[in-house]
């Protein structure tokens, strides 16, 4: 079963990180540098592509993993509410999220599969969510496999606790597509920001090229060496100032 808290890139995605990276770190090392053995130097850069990639992607997944464990959660919640036992209600539970979420390739309803066939087996229901709350890396998904443990063992209200769980989620999703909006203009701003300084070096280029010969030798490079990996950390540090987790 899959390791979402892991991301596995193929070798097309790998390719195109590197390359696109590879195609960056050349350009920008030229426009600045105007020398072919620095650029070909900072296109090494392009390594450190498939890295940032896989973060991104697996952030993807995880978001989306949780998107539909929540409406998972929600169908859960209506078939126990209508008289249906857990056994019953997760054999056609995989069928109503999948008309929910619409995506009947999703990584939830394998989970769901997977937890149905393990339990016709022989397996608790514990055992096949714990199992998938470990995987998964979600905070919400190994909690609800604890309450469900817990009431499983000590004939709590499941229902209840379902529904509690389903609308924690919810509220939590709300709160970080709030924080995502306020501050979706400043992630914009600051890419403008990092950008301007590239524009601006080609634009003296064009107009006035006189002006960057003097950086492109003797105390410029070192300049420009300094200048750059200034611009690198202010990078850095604005994108770990707005990634803000709930």
């Amino acid at each position: 079963m899959t390791d979402y808290r892991i991301y596995v890139l193929s070798r097309k995605q790998r390719l195109a990180a590197i390359g696109a990276g590879s195609l960056f770190g050349f350009g920008a090392a030229w426009m600045l540098y105007g020398n072919p053995y620095v650029a070909l130097a900072a296109a090494l850069c392009g390594m450190g592509g498939p890295r940032l990639l896989r973060e991104q992607l697996r952030r993807q997944r995880l978001d989306k993993l949780r998107r539909h464990f929540k409406e998972a959660l929600g169908a859960l919640s209506a078939l126990l509410s209508a008289g249906r036992s857990v056994e019953n209600a997760f054999s056609v539970l995989e069928q109503d999220v999948a008309m929910l979420i619409g995506d009947p390739n999703a990584d939830l309803l394998r989970e769901i599969r997977a937890i149905d066939i393990r339990f016709r087996n022989g397996e608790p229901f514990e055992a096949g969510l714990a199992d998938f709350a470990e995987r998964s890396g979600l905070e919400e998904v190994r909690n609800f496999a604890e309450a469900f443990q817990i009431c499983k063992r000590a004939g709590g209200n499941l229902v209840e606790v379902v529904r509690r769980t389903a609308g924690l989620i919810g509220e939590k999703m709300e709160v970080e597509q709030e924080v995502t909006v306020l501050i979706a203009q400043k992630k914009l701003e600051s890419k403008l920001m990092m950008a301007m300084p590239f524009g601006f070096v080609f634009l003296l280029q064009v107009i006035a090229s006189d002006y960057m010969s003097a950086l492109r030798q003797g105390i410029g490079w070192v300049v420009l060496t300094a200048c750059l990996s200034l611009l690198g950390l202010i990078s850095w540090w604005m994108a770990r100032l707005m990634d803000i987790r709930i």
